[in-house]
């Protein structure tokens, strides 16, 4: 099968020829630039071809011949940012690097760190839907977004016989209204001014929905699947009550997600959510998502075994093929290929798998963990 085809049997829920494999196609399977650059040295390669694929998670972008040479499947769009807007970094005594974002959002990186995190959110004094009409929103189908969108996609499922990932203009709904309202006012506001809550949560949709409008039909036929994202668990829990997820977020997700799939040619539609959300996959397999990544297995709930049971002739699991918060990291590489061979065990059986981390393979994640989980999971692969 050539790969596109082999991810694609798989999301039709049948087990293709080898198991799909999928690194840095999205911002939750990718790698760390220093884990990137251990990888590459170790096979010898040339370095400088890697580059800055997400900053803020300090993410390595690959190209397309060290994908293919380590045999993965799946290629991710690269989206870029509206004409209004262009990178500005400024950097204090101390070495803490910040810039703003086109949304308005401030994001700091200490000299330590790896990641920028979140300084500022601009929505944080609003007080009504009048105060949200009147924030500077970027243009969802600024043509400068769009640019090389499809001529992509086509490099990818024709050129390269890959499937093509392409994901939406920002985080999903509920996760970017509290980027942009920050997230215990955005709570308060579910809480005691759901009103406000929903009208932040619909003008998200709605540029969504304006993005998926303008792009989907450039790319019909040549992306096999449409990434949403909403983290909505914790490690032990869900972020908020399901009954307050069913109320005020759902309705959302339904139009948005219904939208999605009446103009996506027939893409499968991808959620990432993080945490421990088993209560709610009925919610989701009813309103549309066919996949769900990242499946932390470490969360509570997210047995492997049993979700596949319950939830496998219904939803892909994308990722948990092995635990990147201690596992991967802290683990001996034995522990490593013994993780790697129990979580295609539990999920590939009968296709509805993509095999990727539970999340982002951090900087430092020892060379021979990353070498053990991708030699057992090559031992492992064929069905």
């Amino acid at each position: 099968m050539t790969p596109r085809e082999r991810v694609e049997t798989a999301l039709a829920h049948r087990e293709p020829d080898r198991i799909p494999f999928d690194l840095g196609s999205t911002g939750s399977t990718g790698i760390a630039t220093q884990a990137a650059e251990g990888i590459f040295r170790a096979r010898g390669w040339d370095a400088s071809r890697l580059w800055v694929g997400d900053l803020k998670q300090g993410l390595a972008g690959l190209d397309d011949e060290a994908l293919s040479e380590l045999g993965v499947d799946t290629r991710g769009i690269q989206r870029k940012s509206g004409s209004g807007w262009k990178l500005d970094i400024s950097e204090d005594a101390a070495g803490t690097r910040s810039f703003t974002d086109e949304w308005g959002i401030g994001w700091r990186k200490t000299r330590e760190s790896r990641y920028y995190d979140m300084a500022s959110h601009p929505l944080a004094d609003a007080s009504s839907a009048e105060d949200l009409a009147a924030h500077p929103w970027p243009d969802p189908v600024d043509p400068v977004r769009l640019e090389g969108i499809s001529e992509r996609a086509e490099v990818i499922s024709d050129g390269l016989g890959c499937a093509a990932v392409l994901g939406s203009i920002v985080v999903g709904v509920f996760e970017f209204s509290w980027y942009m309202r920050g997230l215990e006012a955005m709570f308060m506001d579910m809480a005691l001014r759901p009103e406000l809550a929903g009208a932040l949560l619909d003008r998200l949709v709605e540029i969504k929905m304006a993005f998926w409008d303008k792009v989907l039909p450039s790319v019909a036929g040549k992306v096999s699947v449409v990434r949403e994202g909403d983290d909505l668990g914790s490690q032990s829990g869900l972020l908020m009550s399901p009954e307050m997820y069913r109320d005020i977020v759902k309705p959302r997700h339904k139009r948005l997600f219904s939208f999605i799939k009446e103009r996506c040619g027939g893409a499968k539609l991808f959620l990432h959510s993080c945490g421990a959300i088993r209560e709610l996959i009925p919610d989701l397999i009813e309103i549309g998502v066919d996949i769900l990544n990242p499946v932390q297995v470490s969360a509570a709930g997210m047995d492997t075994a049993e979700l596949k049971a319950e939830f496998g002739s219904e939803l892909t699991f994308w990722g948990g093929g092995v635990d990147t918060q201690k596992v991967l990291p802290y683990g001996t590489p034995g522990e490593v290929r013994e993780e790697v061979r129990r979580r295609v065990g539990d999920l590939a059986p009968g296709g509805g798998f993509v095999f990727a981390t539970v999340h982002n393979i951090q900087g430092d994640v020892p060379l021979e963990n990353i070498e053990a989980m991708l030699d057992e999971f090559e031992k492992l692969r064929d069905y």
